[in-house]
């Protein structure tokens, strides 16, 4: 069963954040990038060893993450500042054949084998389906991830070239290897710093990494 979403508009007469936010967006317009290596050894060796993908797997670590912290569902919802009570997964498909990528949304659930579920079956029914946008319909409350699978990257910038009100956190990973014996991925955030400070930012991705460490008690 797919959950409501909720959108709630910020009243900003009483928000503790307004003063960073009007700064941050008006006067220091400012967004910053984040590349760090999420150690994804117990990750890794559980979800092969439990027969699940991992685009999916790692997916799902993203999405629960992105959903315990306010500060990334905190949006322009029709001219309306405010936070969704959850965001979903919009993200790229490759087709091989031809070097071009799609994007593709999907519902978001908190539970993993579910949430797996979803991403598998939508992309078998998406996969060979070419265009930027592919499925119609996505809902206000997505944040875009896409995967960069050929290269293991240090790090990783994007920007848009018109100022606007996009407020959704963009989130980058890339190639896993292997160092030191331990599995390592490269992921990145792209972040609108009205919404969120270098501390959000941090326990968002902290928030990653334990829950890579703590696979045992979410996926069956």
């Amino acid at each position: 069963m797919i959950k409501e979403a909720v959108f709630t508009p910020i009243d900003l007469t009483t928000w503790p954040r307004k003063e960073y936010f009007d700064y941050y967006k008006n006067k220091l317009k400012s967004k910053y990038t984040i590349s760090i290596k999420i150690d994804i050894t117990l990750l890794h060796q559980q979800y092969k060893n439990k027969g699940y993908k991992f685009y999916p797997t790692f997916m799902y670590v993203i999405m629960r993450a992105i959903n315990q912290n306010e500060a990334f569902r905190t949006v322009y919802q029709e001219g309306v500042l405010g936070t969704w009570n959850y965001m979903n997964p919009s993200f790229t498909i490759f087709h091989q054949d031809d070097q071009t990528f799609s994007d593709l949304w999907s519902n978001y659930s908190e539970n993993f084998t579910t949430f797996h579920n979803i991403l598998t079956t939508d992309i078998a029914q998406y996969k060979d389906i070419k265009g930027i946008k592919i499925r119609a319909n996505q809902p206000p409350n997505f944040i875009p991830i896409s995967c960069v699978p050929w290269i293991s990257f240090e790090s990783i910038s994007q920007d848009t070239i018109t100022d606007t009100d996009f407020m959704h956190t963009l989130v980058r990973f890339g190639k896993y290897y292997t160092e030191n014996n331990k599995t390592f991925i490269p992921l990145s955030i792209y972040v609108n710093h009205a919404v969120a400070d270098g501390y959000h930012s941090s326990k968002l991705l902290n928030d990653i990494q334990q829950l890579s460490d703590e696979v045992e008690q979410w996926m069956p």
